[in-house]
């Protein structure tokens, strides 16, 4: 059973930075590939960066030019930096495969943007 544990969310002003993580348990991680959704109060849950096993990426446009995912596989770990955050941004933030995997998805980690 595949588990992903997301840290790394906050309060941060508009402007703001901040770095998520995902930590993905089990072997198989290297040939995943990897996303970082949101959900906002009220509103759907939301694909925002996808990363290949490869490193190949996309961004959904609100967060193009803004967002950075990454993964380091000695750590099996996805990252998400964030800059220029909006209160837009403000939702729970949670990493899956793509396609997503209803047993497979965290707690996620709130990231509130605000002044």
């Amino acid at each position: 059973q595949v588990q992903l544990v997301e840290s790394g969310g906050g309060l941060v002003e508009p402007g703001g930075s901040l770095r998520l993580s995902c930590v993905v348990s089990g072997s198989m991680f290297r040939f995943y590939y990897m996303g970082w959704y949101r959900q906002a109060p009220g509103k759907q849950r939301e694909l925002v960066a996808g990363i290949t096993s490869t490193g190949t990426t996309d961004y959904a446009d609100p967060v193009k030019g803004r967002f950075t995912i990454s993964r380091d596989g000695a750590k099996n770990t996805i990252y998400l930096q964030m800059s220029s955050l909006k209160p837009e941004d403000t939702a729970v933030y949670y990493c899956n495969l793509i396609p997503s995997l209803n047993d497979y998805w965290g707690q996620g980690t709130q990231v509130t943007v605000s002044s």
